[in-house]
């Protein structure tokens, strides 16, 4: 607001000079690539994003299954199975030697986490297997995809602003480097004697 009331203040005064004119309408396309440019932007991306991640999501809930599995014996804990997507304050996991029949009619084992409280043989417990019965992680939820779209869109736009800012903060400094350059040639010009020209002395 403060580069359109300048342009319009400015314009017709006296006093105005070509590069403060030119740091105004700088600093007023630098407004618009903020008001404009930015928000285009992350529309752009958060819908291409929400585009892919539900094209992903839809793929992952057709290639992989949810099988029931039976506990064989447990196992002992082991820092690689933890799973990533639960919270440090979340249930404790417990690893089990399982075994359970893939989509594929195979019959599969080995060790998985569960969420069982008490993991005792023959205990049923629900697990992700792909096709072939090999365990993988939960598949991506329509919600938690559109969060990351999103926070994907609020990311461009951010960036988008940050380089519009950037362009008018070099574009502005590359003028006042000029001015200050014109200002020591002209200085240069007067002589170091300009305060008593025309005095006499």
């Amino acid at each position: 607001m403060r580069a359109i009331s300048g342009l319009w203040r400015w314009r017709h005064n006296p006093l105005c000079r070509g590069t403060d004119l030119a740091e105004a309408w700088v600093a007023f396309t630098a407004l618009l690539l903020v008001l404009v440019a930015a928000p285009v932007a992350g529309v752009l991306v958060g819908g291409a994003a929400q585009d892919a991640l539900q094209r992903s999501v839809r793929a992952q809930h057709q290639s992989r299954h949810l099988v029931t599995a039976t506990v064989v014996r447990e196992l002992d804990p082991s820092p690689s199975a933890a799973d990533p997507e639960i919270s440090a304050g979340g249930d404790p996991r417990h690893r089990v030697l399982a075994h359970w029949t893939a989509p594929d009619g195979t019959e599969r084992s080995g060790p998985v986490p569960t969420r069982l409280k008490d993991p005792r043989p023959d205990d049923r417990f629900r697990i992700w297997t792909d096709g072939h019965g090999t365990t993988v992680a939960r598949p991506l939820d329509t919600a938690t995809a559109t969060t990351h779209a999103v926070l994907a869109g609020i990311g461009a736009a951010l960036v988008t602003a940050a380089l519009a800012e950037g362009f008018r903060r070099l574009a502005v400094r590359r003028m006042v480097r000029r001015r200050y350059a014109r200002w020591d040639r002209a200085w240069e010009k007067a002589g170091p004697d300009w305060g008593r020209t025309g005095t006499g002395s």
